[in-house]
This record gives C-alpha cells, structure tokens and sequence, in this order.
C-alpha cells in the first residue's frame, strides 16, 4: 500500500506541477493579446480576471494532455534514476503494475479534461462572448452577417441573434415538400424562445406556393414547431463555435445545424474520446521507467515519449478533421489515435519488461 501511495504522490506532484506551469504560460500568453485592450475599455485589473477566469476551462482542455505526458515523463525519469523501480520489480512488482498504480491521476485528469470541455466550458463560452461584445466600443463594432442552417426540415436563415440566444433577428423560414420544392416562405422581423421551449414568430407574414399561384398570408404571431434551442442558436452564432456533446447530439437528432452531419458526428464522439488523451499519453510516458540512464537509454526514452505524444496530438488532429470533413468515418477518425497510440506503447513496454 505504501508503495502504491508513492508512485501515485509522485506521479500526481509532477503532472500536477506541469499543468501549473503550462495553465500559466497558455494564461499569460493569452492575456498579452487583450490585456491592454481590456484595460483601453475602462475594466481595470477586475475585468482582465475576469477574462482570465471565464477563459480557463478551454485552457484546461489545451493543458490536460500535454500536463500528463510531462508529469509522467518527469516522474517516471525519476523513479528509474532513484533505482526505486528496480526496487520494487526486486519485490516482484512488474512494470505492468507499477503503471497501474499511477492510473488513477489519468482517471482524474480524464474527468477534469471531461468537465471542462463538456460541461464548464459550454457555460463560459456564451458568458465570455456577450460580455466581450457587450464591452466593445460601438465604433468598433462589428455587425455580424447573416446565418444560415437548418432546422429539423426547415432552411433557415437569420440575420441576428440575442446572447442568450432566445430572441433571432429578421428570421427567413423556407419549406420544402419530399421532392425538394418550395412550398412556404415565413419571414418574421423577430423570433423568440419561450421559457418552456418553442418558437413564436412575431408578425410573421407567410407566403405559400402552390404551383403558379402565391398566396401571401400576414399574423400577429404564429408558433414555430421547430427541434432548435437556444443553446444551438448561442453555437451557431458564436465567433468561434465548438459545439459540445449536448449540441452536436441535437443537431443529429434535427437540431439546428450549418455543417455537415459528418462534422457533429465526429464533435460527438471526440466528446467522449478526447479525454482519452490524458490515458494515452501516461502510457507514452511509461517506458521511461524501465530505462537504464547509466547506459543513455534513458535520454533516448524520454525523447522518443516525448515525440511520440507529440506526433499523437498532430496525428489525432488530423484524424479528427478528416473525419469533419467526411473523408474518414467518424468512429475511425475519433479513436483510431488513441487506439493506435496506446498499442504501441503497450508494446514498448511490454518489449522492455521482456
């Protein structure tokens, strides 16, 4: 038990360590582009805290897996320069175990990484940008262009949204019968999203096609039975949208959606794959104990976990956006990386401890 305890306080001390000091650099890195920006609108110190807070969740996720595979470098190095894994394999305890003891800190990394990117990060991001856009002096403004993307069977387009994302601007509804034509035009200067869900078009005026004939029919105000919700409008409209399990999930299931099905397909799975890196990259690390540094094998170790978590990120990248762009099935694209990567440094272990 005691050992246990030691390699996971040393495994948890130096991935613990490293997130610290890349959370920071990523931190300050990112403070240096708005900083004085932030301080030119008149928020003072408490509004670049306040930057800073509302951005750490997407820092986290950056951090999670580069913070694992260094820790776990770094704390390995040391166990095997220390002749404590030589100790403990004396002992009978194999390198397989050893590696398992330090498991639960990529367990507990997973989660983090998880909570930030899926459950924290969705909550901030709207926050973070209604504030920014809020703060942003008029003359500076930019006014965004117009949207579009579907909604369940409806093509839909909208000049505007609120930051909530329960109120379109100059909403444009296009319905189509099975054989793909026109059948209905709604325009509505605005559209808004009850408190219990739904759509109600303000004003809206309907124009209906049948055939050769137009009929065009004004309201004060018709429901709009539509699958989209306000947290698909706040993505769709966002600077930069990266849309969370939740919101990918609703756009397959006709949902409000301006990509192909391919890409929310692969957002979906990267969700549940993407902490997975965390596990990949302390098994990278792993080897590292069972290297001999009076020989130089270790340097060659740790620069060759190093580089392969590495090229692990570049590759699952790629993966990952060929997978959005529908030239790679989603499932392959998402875990074939991981899967892969985990293979082979199972197998440089298992290799070493042979």
């Amino acid at each position: 038990m005691k050992i246990q305890l030691y390699v996971l306080r040393t495994v948890a001390t130096r991935v613990l360590g490293a997130a610290v000091v890349l959370f920071s650099i990523l931190q300050i890195l990112d403070l240096l582009e708005v900083t004085t920006e932030i301080l030119d609108r008149g928020l003072g110190t408490a509004g670049v805290l306040y930057y800073a807070a509302l951005r750490s969740p997407r820092l986290v996720e950056q951090v999670a897996p580069i913070a694992t595979l260094a820790g776990g470098l770094f704390a390995f190095s040391q166990l095997a320069r220390e002749s404590a894994i030589i100790a403990m394999r004396a002992t009978g305890i194999s390198a397989y175990r050893i590696v398992g003891m330090a498991m639960p800190v990529a367990f507990l990394v997973m989660a983090l990484d998880f909570s930030c990117s899926q459950i924290i990060a969705p909550r901030t991001d709207p926050v973070l940008s209604a504030w920014w856009q809020a703060t942003t002096p008029v003359a500076d403004r930019k006014v965004p262009g117009p949207r579009s993307f579907r909604a369940g069977d409806d093509l839909v387009i909208a000049d505007g949204a609120s930051s909530d994302g329960r109120q379109l601007n100059v909403v444009r509804v296009y319905r189509r019968d099975k054989a793909g034509r026109l059948v209905e035009r709604i325009e509505a200067p605005t559209a808004t999203y009850g408190h219990g869900g739904g759509w109600t078009l303000n004003k809206p005026v309907i124009v209906r096609f049948n055939g050769e004939q137009v009929n065009v029919v004004p309201a004060a105000q018709m429901t709009w039975p539509s699958p989209l919700h306000r947290q698909d409008v706040q993505a769709l409209f966002a600077d930069s949208p990266v849309p969370s399990a939740a919101t990918a999930r609703r756009v397959l299931l006709n949902g409000g959606g301006d990509r192909p099905a391919a890409y929310y397909e692969t957002q979906f799975l990267a969700a549940f794959a993407g902490p997975f890196a965390a596990l990949v990259m302390l098994l990278l690390s792993a080897p590292v104990a069972l290297a001999n540094f009076r020989s130089g094998q270790g340097a060659v170790l740790l620069t060759g976990g190093l580089a392969a978590g590495l090229i692990f990120l570049v590759a699952n990248g790629m993966l990952t956006a060929l997978g959005e762009g529908g030239a790679l099935s989603p499932l392959l694209a998402v875990w074939g990386g991981p899967v892969i990567f985990a293979a082979l440094a199972v197998y440089a272990l298992v290799v070493l401890e042979g």
